[in-house]
């Protein structure tokens, strides 16, 4: 098998990761969506995080997935807890979650052979570090989940200065949240 690279994002109809005070909670999805995720995370075996996104998911380690928290909470949080982390930042001091290291430099081709490595897919989330990915050819596939909110600004989920070829090879639209899921691959 060979692993995929994708890059994962819930964004904004306006096509925003966060607004412009940096909140993402908009982006929260209902049980049905995390579900979803949840299915489509499952063979993810390595997350690449630049500091920011890190930060937002470590909270999986041992804030979320608790025993009092819903099936579908717990699942994603042993999913999260059981896959390889590696965090890009140049500001960090050090991580603070199992199963993480810290790089200081996003290099492509350390990236490249790490999936060429690899036994399960990769997923990347967030700007600044997925433009870096998207600027060096190394994102196999697009998946994202579209929330039915207008937020004005902030940050893009896309990079401005890439072009590339998709073709959609999957969509769904949630009914109960009107969030819509689109899957592409790189042609």
């Amino acid at each position: 098998m060979t692993a995929r690279f994708i890059y994962v994002a819930t964004e904004s109809l306006d096509g925003r990761i966060e607004d412009e005070q940096g909140k993402l909670d908009w982006a929260a999805p209902d049980e049905e969506v995390h579900r979803f995720v949840n299915d489509l995370l499952r063979p993810v075996g390595t997350y690449l995080y630049g500091r920011r996104m890190y930060e937002t998911m470590r909270g999986w380690e041992t804030e979320y997935g608790r025993e009092s928290d819903p099936l579908w909470a717990r699942d994603f949080a042993k999913l999260w807890r059981a896959a390889e982390k590696v965090v890009f930042s140049k500001t960090l001091k050090e991580v603070s979650t199992p199963k993480t290291r810290l790089e200081r430099t996003f290099d492509a081709h350390a990236v490249r052979e790490m999936k060429a490595r690899a036994g399960h897919d990769l997923a990347m989330g967030g700007h600044g570090l997925a433009a870096q990915a998207f600027r060096a050819g190394l994102i196999d596939e697009i998946h994202l989940l579209i929330a039915p909110i207008i937020v004005g600004g902030g940050k893009p989920a896309l990079p401005d200065d890439v072009v590339l070829k998709l073709e959609l090879i999957d969509q769904r639209r949630f009914e109960r949240s009107s969030v819509a899921y689109l899957r592409y691959v790189i042609r």
